[in-house]
């Protein structure tokens, strides 16, 4: 009876782990679209509030570490729980550093909405739309240990590598045509390479559910 108790709480604070990995999940999720807007719409409010936002995901990456530190000094995990603590430690990095990033944009944004349009955003949002479905489909891997999405989530930062490299390209043609655009290129450029980064991150976590469930390093090694 004692063994059945223990069991069921040590299964309880594993799913404290993966619910509040998925809540942070979702607030960096929420970063990126609110921060997206405030580009699109112009709405510099909104670009400073998704700034004030990184905060609450600062707040539950330390909030993760916590309960994972305890998990391992209380429990200490074996096998495939052991690695299920330690990619959890990674994936509140990268998490965090997504959150680092939509605030990036939004900071850009809000430099941008006090200068005329620049150009019609159709690129950057494509991106953004497939970076946020990388983020959302990672984390859903992670929780279900489904290392076929994870290898999907790999092979779709192709998609978001080739739209950056578009953007860069057209950029390069405007600040070559008119040099007063300089200004407004270099920005609008930082935040599609922001974009690319988160996609990166996403891409982390799908690589580590892959060793999470299959035991197997496969960095570096996805065409």
């Amino acid at each position: 009876m004692e063994r059945e108790h223990f069991s069921r709480q040590y299964d309880a604070e594993l799913n404290i782990i993966r619910e509040k990995l998925l809540e942070m999940g979702g607030k960096v999720e929420v970063m990126l679209v609110n921060a997206m807007k405030a580009l699109v719409e112009r709405d510099t409010a909104l670009a400073e509030r998704t700034i004030a936002f990184d905060h609450e995901v600062n707040t539950l990456e330390m909030e993760i570490d916590d309960k994972c530190l305890e998990v391992l000094a209380r429990r200490q995990p074996a096998g495939r729980d052991l690695r299920f603590i330690t990619l959890a430690f990674k994936i509140v990095t990268d998490l965090e550093r997504i959150g680092d990033q939509c605030a990036n944009i939004a900071k850009r944004a809000r430099e941008l909405n006090a200068e005329p349009p620049l150009k019609p955003y159709i690129d950057l949002p494509r991106m953004a739309h497939c970076a946020i479905g990388m983020v959302k489909e990672a984390l859903d891997s992670f929780v279900r240990g489904d290392d076929e999405l994870a290898v999907k989530v790999c092979k779709d930062d192709e998609f978001v590598d080739q739209l950056n490299e578009q953007i860069q390209r057209e950029l390069l043609t405007f600040m070559i045509e008119d040099p007063s655009t300089i200004s407004r290129a270099i920005k609008v450029n930082h935040i599609s390479k922001c974009i690319e980064r988160i996609a990166d991150h996403a891409t982390n976590v799908a690589e580590m559910v892959i060793f999470m469930v299959k035991g197997k390093d496969i960095r570096h090694t996805i065409a």
